[in-house]
């Protein structure tokens, strides 16, 4: 005979991924940001053959990549937090690896580290500046 507690588990139970390193559960910390392929390299690397990934990317310009995303973790034993290549398994779990610099290209909704490249280096130190004392570099001839 089953259990009342048992059978009114309808809640959701954590994702069960861990730590690559220690093998820790990890705790989540920012939220999921999609991959996307818009190479077909990229495509080919996850298994599409060489001519249906030529149609992919030459008929779209960009194909989302179902499954894979990039998230912020926290793991108790490192005691620190970084980014997971996270690629879902069917329904066994899930595959967890560092996240490489070129996935960040791939990914949606990221803000890009470096700044927006058309921003020039003179806005981009002024908007980091608090202050009013930033008239300084605009050289005013009294």
């Amino acid at each position: 005979m089953q259990r009342r507690c048992d059978r009114n588990r309808k809640r959701s139970k954590r994702r069960a991924i861990y730590c690559p390193v220690h093998g820790c559960y990890l705790d989540s910390v920012s939220q999921k940001y999609p991959l996307f392929a818009d190479r077909p390299g990229q495509l080919q690397q996850r298994g599409v053959g060489r001519q249906a990934a030529l149609l992919l990317v030459g008929t779209k310009t960009a194909i989302s990549l179902q499954g894979e995303w990039l998230e912020a973790f926290w793991c108790q034993q490192c005691q620190k937090t970084k980014w997971y290549h996270i690629k879902k398994r069917d329904s066994t779990g899930y595959d967890v690896s560092v996240a490489s610099p070129e996935l960040w290209q791939q990914a949606m909704g990221v803000i890009d580290p470096e700044g927006n490249p058309t921003v020039s280096e003179f806005t981009r130190r002024h908007a980091r500046m608090v202050g009013t004392k930033t008239s300084r570099d605009f050289g005013f001839v009294n």
